[in-house]
This record gives structure tokens, sequence and C-alpha cells, in this order.
């Protein structure tokens, strides 16, 4: 029975150590997402020492899940996503392809069942945003060619996750249960159908209602007020998606992207921005409570195996794809550096097939273990890649201005 100052003690807990251990990850130069995980493990059921509530951690995670998904939403761009569909739709769909058939090649061979495996590598397929826009932002390439293609490769592996996170649920049936193939298609066919309504209604009536909304909200000129009426948008239509559809992340990204397409659109973003951070904090202190660290002296083989195919397996299906689009070697190879890793839509993922009962909390372990290493390792992969011929060249010199001569005009 959980204590009457649980909460205090997991915020408390989750805020203090991710702060400590996030700046001893960026003094290592490593990403701080190392650090809120190393707090999750620290105080998870796993270590000694404090425990932080295990049952409690994971609500406050789901809130981080639909401040995550509501920040995609808010930085979806249609118009830049269609700049680059030519090279991101494709690529992002035969990485996914291909990492998915890596992770079932290797599931078998450790004698995963089939709806396991190909759900381990599923759950390998999709990067970080976090750590992407990171990378970028240190590379001052978030706006450029690299950044646009990136970018938009990740919003359409994002936007796939988003569609699976809703349809699991349906396909993944208990062991033993007798499945009406029937009786499936119907049921995919008819949330298929809730869903497009519910999309064309929240862009359609929810695009009119929620600017007009925010707008009345801001003549109140009280900026608590506009806050809260941003979070209680995305809460809100978080909930109803959740109610429908059994899927939060759903909902978050709707009400980013209605919110985005508003002339209050950026207004939000800035409003939404600390809350987001925060318990993006928790949410990743709270996947680090779930992982046993003992996988790493147990099973080092199979980690290494898993994080093959993240690193080596993901980069390479990239580097396939844009150099089959003729891109040039720096962008090539910045892409792929860029999605070599995973975050935490993985994390969600497996959260969702141990719940369902097709991951074992092993598989479990090695998903969240190849996480962990691989954005921790990812600066060293980019620092490969810059040896290789990825590094951005320098932006050339303003060019100076000609002087100019007057002439009398007689």
């Amino acid at each position: 029975m959980p204590h009457a100052d649980s909460l205090i003690l997991t915020l408390v807990g989750g805020f203090v150590l991710a702060f400590v251990f996030g700046m001893l990850a960026n003094r290592l130069k490593l990403s701080p997402l190392v650090g809120y995980l190393v707090a999750g493990i620290v105080v998870g059921p796993h270590t000694a020492g404090f425990v932080a509530d295990t049952e409690l951690a994971p609500q406050l995670a789901e809130i981080g899940v639909i401040l995550l998904m509501f920040g995609v939403g808010l930085h979806f761009s249609p118009a830049d996503l269609m700049k680059v569909r030519k090279v991101a739709v494709p690529g992002a769909l035969v990485q996914i392809g291909a990492a998915t058939a890596l992770g079932w090649v290797l599931g078998r061979l450790l004698g995963m069942g089939d709806l396991e495996a190909v759900l381990m590598g599923f759950a390998l397929s999709v990067a970080s945003t976090v750590v992407l826009l990171r990378a970028l932002e240190e590379r001052k390439q978030v706006k450029g060619e690299v950044g646009r293609i990136a970018v938009g490769w990740l919003i359409v592996e994002d936007m796939v996750i988003v569609i699976a996170l809703v349809m699991l649920p349906m396909i993944i049936v208990p062991a033993g249960t007798q499945t009406d193939l029937a009786a499936l298609g119907m049921g995919i066919g008819w949330t298929l159908l809730k869903v497009g309504l519910f999309v064309a209604g929240m862009l359609v009536v929810g695009g009119k209602l929620i600017p007009w909304l925010l707008v009345r909200i801001a003549h109140t000129r009280s900026r608590e007020l506009f806050t809260l009426g941003v979070l209680a948008i995305a809460l809100g239509i978080a909930w109803l998606a959740y109610y429908l559809f059994h899927s939060f992340a759903l909902g978050a990204f709707l009400a980013g992207l209605v919110l985005n397409s508003s002339p209050l659109g950026h207004n939000a973003a800035e409003r939404s921005l600390p809350l987001r951070d925060a318990f993006a904090v928790l949410f990743f202190v709270s996947v680090g409570m779930l992982f046993d660290p003992m996988i790493l002296v147990t099973k080092p083989l199979t980690v290494l195996g898993v994080l093959g195919i993240v690193i080596v397996g993901k980069a390479m299906a990239a580097l396939a794809i844009t150099f089959a689009f003729k891109l040039d070697k720096a962008t090539s190879l910045t892409i792929a550096a860029s999605l070599a890793q995973i975050g935490e839509f993985s994390f969600i993922l497996a959260a969702l097939g141990v719940s369902l009962g097709a991951l074992s909390q092993q598989t479990h372990d090695l998903i969240l273990a190849a996480a962990l290493m691989s954005i921790s390792l990812n600066p060293f992969v980019f620092a490969l890649t810059d040896r290789l011929g990825g590094k951005p060249k320098p932006p050339a010199p303003p060019v100076a201005d000609k002087p100019i001569k007057l002439v009398e005009v007689v």
C-alpha cells in the first residue's frame, strides 16, 4: 500500500536525481537522457536504497507521454514534410521494415516466438525525436537540408508508431484464444474508420474551434489562464482519444497539430514547454525504474546483438536509401548517424507489449539496454561519420559588398 507522501517522495527523488545524473552526463559529453534513465535505475526496485512508488511513477510517465506527443504535434509541419517526402517517406518505411526484420531474425535465434520477435524489432526501428533534434542543434543543421530530411524521416516513423499504438491492442490476443479472422478484420476496419473520423473532426471542427477558443483566452491577458487553457486542450483531447481508442498518444499528437496551425500556436508551444520538459524527465526516470541492469551482466552478447541492430542495421538501411536517392556523402552519413539510436517511442511500445503479454520482461530489458547504450554512443557515432566524410561544411563567409562609385550626373 502506497504511503500518503508517495507522490511527493517520487517527485522529489525523480527530479533531484535526474538533475544530478543529467548534469553528470552533460559533463561527460553525453545526452542528459542517459542521466535521467540512470536516475530511474537508482530509485528503481532493482537497486539498493530508496525505491520510488512503482505504481505511481507509470501514471506520471503517462502524462509525460501525452506532453511529449503534444510537443511532436506542435512541431509537425506538413509543408516541411511534403518538401522531403520523396526521401523521408520511403526511407522511414524501409528502415522500419529492415529493423523489424533484423529483430525478428535475432529474436528467433534467441528462441522467441514470431510475435515477440517482430515486436522487439519494431520497437528497435524508431529513433528518439529528442536525441535527434539535440544532435542536429549542436551541429547547427536543423534548418538545413540534412535537418529537414532527418526530421521528416522521423515524423513518418512517429506517425507509423502512433497508428501501431492504436492497432496493437486489437491485433494481439491472449495466448490460447481462438482468432476469428473475419471479426478481427471487421474490428480493424471499424477502428480505422473511427480514427479517420476522429482525425477529420479534429482537423476540421477543432481547427476552427480551438484557435477561436485560444484567442478568447488570450483576450483575458492572463498568462496563467492561457497556460491552463493549452494544457486543458492537450490533456482533454488525449483523454478523449484514450476513451475511444485506448491511445493517449493519438489525441495528444492531434491536439498539438491543431494548435500548430493556429495563430497562437507559437505561444502555446512556449507556455507548455516547461511542464512538458518536467514530465518528460519523469517519463525517462520511470522507464529507468523498470530496467533491470543485471541483464548487462547475464546477457551481454544478446545486448550487443540488439545494439548492433540499432546502430549498424538501421544506419546501413538509412545509407542504402539515401545513396539510392543520390544524396551527397555528408548528408547520407549524417542522416544515418542521427537515426542510429532509439528512445521514447521504443519505451512506449515495449511497455505496451509487456502489458498485452506479448513481450517478456527480459525482452523489455533488452530494448531498454539498447536504448540506454545507443543514446550514450550516439556522439561517438557522429564522430565516426565525421571522420568518414559526414562533417558539416562551414558556412561560406559573407561576400563583401563592392564599393559603389558615385557618378555625377550633369
